[in-house]
């Protein structure tokens, strides 16, 4: 039976603590061998709730004394890149939290360190992961729906000032609710279309949170070459009695959405429902998710499975500098 991968987790936040650790120190392949976070107080509670025994404030600390297998990167989004950077450096694999840098030629600079470490990278895109997205990718791969004309996707949330935290500053998170919200969303739509090709982006960026200075809300149009278009639309300020995540596929032949999940298909010039039963459980979405992303990580740091490419990840980032910079410019922008 070979050694559990020994894990480290640099940033102990509130997504540390509500999905990462609870659901590492279950997964019977991983020991989690180290906390990093500049606050030790709260880094020493979570270590001692999870039975953790190795606490630092310094990650070349937690590298050379505690030396995990792999880390998962939870810092605030302007210090991912450094942080991703000096494990790789430092011969560890990482799982990166959403977005792997600040800038695309931030996350150029990590896939070269990636390939000159020769170590798993891997982007915290969770929502891939959700089981009745892999439903709707499974109908998407059989060719069922036909060609992919459109995806129209959106996330309203109720986000007060004191829970985003660092999240309503821009030299900290990089952007507001479309860096938040959006990015997954997007990479989700381009994910499941298998990658056409943008050309243009249009965007509309909404007022600034209260004491910060990134949009609450916003909306981008995107043009792709095979003439398909995606269109998200977020918010920090939804005042409703849920959060709404929704994205629906519109195909040639068919569509396909989650929040709620449903398959239709056009059979003898009518559309029947062909959602799957049982494709999603009673455990929530979100739980689902993360279990599932941290367990291909584990697989993937044991040779179990291809990692994914990365190339994805840098025109992910260009878009969403195109996003910025049309919506600062009032007009579209091509790529």
């Amino acid at each position: 039976m070979s050694d559990p991968i020994r894990c480290g987790i640099i940033g102990t936040g509130a997504i540390a603590q509500v999905a990462h650790l609870p659901i590492l120190s279950k997964l019977k392949d991983v020991e989690i061998v180290a906390l990093c976070d500049t606050d030790l107080l709260k880094a020493r509670a979570l270590s001692s709730r999870f039975g953790i025994s190795n606490v630092y404030d310094d990650i070349v600390d937690m590298f050379r004394d505690a030396r995990p297998d792999a880390v998962v990167v939870c810092t605030p989004n302007h210090l991912h890149e450094v942080h991703a950077s000096a494990a790789l450096s430092a011969g560890v694999h990482v799982l990166c939290e959403r977005p792997l840098a600040m800038t695309s030629s931030g996350v150029e600079q990590l896939v070269a360190a990636q390939k000159k470490a020769d170590r798993i990278l891997m982007a915290g895109m969770n929502h891939r992961f959700r089981s009745d997205v892999q439903a709707v990718r499974e109908f998407l791969r059989g060719d069922e729906l036909g060609e992919v004309r459109s995806v129209r996707c959106g996330w309203y949330t109720y986000q007060p000032p004191h829970v985003l935290g660092w999240r309503i500053y821009g030299p900290q998170a990089g952007g507001g609710a479309m860096q938040d919200l959006g990015l997954p969303l997007i990479d989700l739509a381009l994910w499941l279309s298998e990658y056409p090709k943008p050309i243009a982006v249009s965007a509309h960026l909404g007022p600034t949170k209260t004491n910060g200075d990134v949009e609450q809300d916003g909306c981008a149009l995107i043009r792709c070459e095979d003439g398909s278009s995606i269109f998200v639309d977020v918010s920090w300020n939804h005042v409703g009695d849920r959060e709404m995540l929704w994205l629906n596929m519109m195909g040639s032949h068919g569509s396909a959405g989650i929040g709620p999940l449903r398959v239709f298909k056009e059979i003898n010039g009518k559309p029947v429902n062909v959602t799957p039963t049982g494709a999603t459980g009673r455990e929530n979405a979100f739980t689902v998710s993360y279990r599932g992303e941290l367990a291909h990580f584990v697989a993937a740091v044991k040779g179990e499975v291809e990692p994914a490419g990365l190339d994805d990840q840098i025109e992910l980032q260009r878009l969403m500098e195109a996003i910025q910079r049309s919506a600062a410019e009032g007009c579209e922008v091509t790529l």
